[in-house]
């Protein structure tokens, strides 16, 4: 009798997961960064990077975005960020044209040109991601579009937001990765997969 009850309990608790798994849907893709609860999209922006070209957001629909809210002078999530960011763009090896990497200020009087550029250089992302900037008035409504905490109203360097969303092709917010949580390169770059199709 026992053993019936124990085998039923087994049956039980294997039962949840196995259904959750397929009440998931195979259409589903697979990310492994968190999933927004509402479907949103890329906000409009034009900002300059850090090579002096102009960058759209309506330009970039057809690739695949890592969009992540960076500081200079951050020595905290922002280096880690960067530093994974980079790893993961040369990881997708064929897949990098279908790929863009943005990094937004959200410290535009402290952002130099010439920090922006140390700042990429040294965590080994130049080249692989494109640091945009410009005004605080040029800026604060992306911060809105966002939704994003920007250093420059906190006061503080390590004190903003600092996700890594991942937008699909047609500019769909499709995931979300955290440094020390979820942001490595191989998840980063695996969900850049997904989201470019």
């Amino acid at each position: 009798m026992r053993l019936v009850i124990v085998l039923a309990a087994l049956v039980a608790a294997l039962a949840i997961p196995a259904g959750l798994l397929l009440a998931r849907g195979s259409d589903e893709p697979d990310f492994r960064g968190s999933q927004p609860a509402a479907p949103l999209t890329i906000p409009a922006f034009s900002l300059e990077d850090d090579e002096g070209r102009e960058v759209r957001s309506a330009e970039l629909r057809g690739k695949a975005l890592a969009v992540t809210f960076l500081d200079v002078r951050c020595t905290e999530a922002c280096p880690i960020i960067a530093a994974q960011i980079g790893q993961a763009v040369r990881a997708l090896g064929g897949d990098r044209d279908r790929v863009e990497a943005l990094a937004i200020s959200v410290d535009p009087v402290r952002d130099t040109a010439a920090g922006i550029d140390a700042f990429l250089r040294r965590y080994r992302a130049k080249g692989a991601l494109r640091y945009l900037d410009g005004t605080v008035a040029e800026l604060r409504p992306v911060w809105t579009g966002f939704s994003v905490v920007a250093a420059h109203d906190t006061g503080e360097s390590n004190m903003h937001s600092a996700p890594v969303r991942v937008y699909d092709g047609e500019g769909r917010w499709r995931s979300t990765l955290h440094p020390g949580v979820d942001l490595t390169p191989a998840n980063l770059a695996h969900d850049l997969r997904v989201a470019s199709g």
